[in-house]
């Protein structure tokens, strides 16, 4: 059944990820800087951080690719409001069927789309071209969470889940990658992640709350923010890697 209060739709949201206007904005004019003519991004969600370096970048077009079909179409209806859908294809599929040489590779909070994080870098090493960057976002732990706080997250989660920052960049280097900036969200980017992601479902429950569906949007609701306050605040951060291919490895697709 649909959530009827839009609860985990993200209406509230402009990025998927704890990313603010001013990093993104940082970001995609240091990718754009480089000119790439072609993008992808695994795991585009609603597709805005593609369709920003297509608008800072005329010269590229960029193919999002997203396993959940309401965030391609959100991605689509976007990409024609701002006339860039000559330029940017959004596909419902899996990463795996997408993985062409381009001149810039974008994977925030999609390594699962290829197994574990080593995998993931991996698996994209190749198809990076020759001088072109890999944007890699994911979850980190900033430090060892204790058995209360990981028994408060989503059920099931183990120390193994996530890498510490250091180890995550020993990977990227270890799978054939150059860091050139590495950075970490802030606590306020986490938390208007966080508030935003629940905010209209709260709104929805304020005005409906005698709806026959308002007990189990409530108990949702009290149960994520269990996860994120007493579970994963301060516990689990979110690195941006910006990375290029080293040209010692270039031995697969992308490579020379």
């Amino acid at each position: 059944m649909t959530d009827p209060s839009g609860f985990g739709s993200g209406s509230r949201l402009t990025f998927n990820s704890p990313l603010s206007d001013a990093r993104a904005d940082r970001l995609v004019a240091d990718l754009a800087a480089q000119r790439p003519e072609t993008v992808t991004d695994f795991g585009c969600g609603w597709g805005e951080l593609l369709l920003r370096i297509l608008q800072a970048a005329p010269q590229a077009r960029g193919t999002g690719v997203d396993v959940h079909g309401p965030d391609v179409q959100r991605a689509r209806r976007a990409a024609v409001e701002r006339g860039l859908e000559h330029r940017a294809t959004f596909v419902e599929a899996p990463a795996a069927e997408h993985l062409r040489p381009v001149d810039l590779v974008i994977s925030s909070g999609a390594y699962q789309a290829f197994g574990t994080i080593p995998d993931a870098l991996k698996a994209i090493r190749p198809i990076v071209n020759p001088g072109g960057r890999l944007l890699f976002g994911c979850e980190v732990w900033e430090r060892t969470p204790t058995s209360e706080e990981l028994a408060a997250m989503w059920p099931g989660t183990t120390i193994e889940d996530c890498l510490f920052l250091p180890d995550l960049v020993d990977h990227a280097v270890a799978s054939g990658f150059r860091p050139l900036e590495i950075g970490m969200a802030t606590r306020d980017e986490w938390d208007r992640f966080e508030s935003g992601f629940a905010a209209g479902a709260e709104e929805w429950l304020l005005a409906n709350s005698d709806h026959d569906e308002a007990e189990a949007v409530r108990a949702r609701l009290d149960a994520h923010r269990t996860i994120w306050l007493r579970g994963s605040r301060q516990v689990m951060g979110y690195a941006y890697l910006t990375l290029g291919p080293d040209p010692r490895t270039d031995d697969g697709p992308g490579g020379g």
